[in-house]
């Protein structure tokens, strides 16, 4: 017995497993490279703001750092009876094998899309409670980087590759939590590891990778997800998927590292231009002058 109980504790502390997934190593590189990009005024707001976390009265899911507040939405999803309503605005799976189509996903606003749009403006808007805007910042810190994982962009009607079984290397799983998980670990601890690492490699794009609108970047999204995610697995990305589940190999592996990487820097670059967006001064109006009674 005793015997079996040590085999037992070796198999969970050395089981290959996900320790960082794209909801802690993919977020906080997105929020690392934003907060390395944005201006020093927005910095500072952004700093201003995640000093009242407290507000939040989430003392189990931390929001003091950007880093943290980027995985905050995530955490709150154990609090099912407060938070619950926010589970469908962190995806929006359009069909990869259909033309590109956000309006049966989003309709009432509950996709990642709608909220990073809905989220923007709140975190814009001065007059409303430090609570809420603290709650907008998260939200559309995670929500750019949900976006940005193709999974949460396109699939076959498999609840974002949840129900698609693959093999990440000998390793059984889905293709959700390869791209979740996996993938994402080996791609962002590859050198240059992190997110100045990344940022590096995609300096001299930050313009173009910067411009456009949330569709635009949606839409790239779902074309990465046809393309390498179910491309790499599917000879046809809208193949039947055979009854043995498909292995990416680690040639494939090596190959798909670069698109995830460009995908984090994606979402930094983007995340920023929004942060910038939201925290810009506001133009003052001209001051009234007193009405004064002429003269008949």
């Amino acid at each position: 017995m005793r015997r079996l109980l040590i085999l037992l504790v070796a198999m969970v502390a050395f089981a290959p497993a996900p320790a960082a997934a794209w909801w802690d190593y993919g977020h906080k590189t997105i929020a690392k490279i934003a907060m390395l990009e944005v201006s020093p005024s927005t910095r500072a707001q952004i700093l201003r703001l995640l000093r009242n976390s407290a507000q939040l009265d989430t003392p189990t899911c931390p929001a003091a750092t950007i880093e943290d507040a980027s995985v905050w939405p995530d955490c709150i999803r154990a609090m099912t009876d407060r938070f619950s309503y926010t589970a469908t605005w962190h995806y929006q799976n359009v069909n990869i094998c259909r033309p590109f189509d956000m309006r049966t996903p989003c309709r009432d606003g509950n996709c990642v899309s709608a909220q990073v749009e809905r989220h923007l403006r709140l975190l814009k808007d001065d007059n409303l409670p430090t609570r809420e805007r603290l709650a907008s910042l998260a939200f559309l810190v995670h929500f750019v980087g949900d976006m940005h994982q193709p999974m949460h962009s396109g699939d076959r009607s498999d609840r974002g590759g949840n129900g698609f079984a693959a093999y990440y290397s000998r390793i059984r799983s889905n293709l959700h939590s390869i791209w979740d998980g996996y993938l994402a670990e080996r791609a962002i601890t590859t050198p240059q590891a992190d997110a100045r690492g990344i940022m590096a490699e995609h300096g001299g794009d930050r313009e173009a990778i910067r411009a456009g609108t949330v569709a635009d970047w949606a839409e790239e999204a779902w074309g990465v997800s046809r393309q390498f995610a179910y491309g790499t697995m599917l000879q046809d990305p809208c193949a039947e998927v055979p009854s043995e589940p498909p292995v990416l190999n680690q040639t494939q592996i090596a190959e798909l590292i670069p698109v995830v990487r460009t995908q984090i820097a994606r979402g930094g670059y983007r995340l920023a231009r929004l942060l910038d967006e939201a925290f810009a001064p506001r133009p003052r109006s001209a001051p009234q002058r007193p009405w004064r009674r002429t003269a008949q």
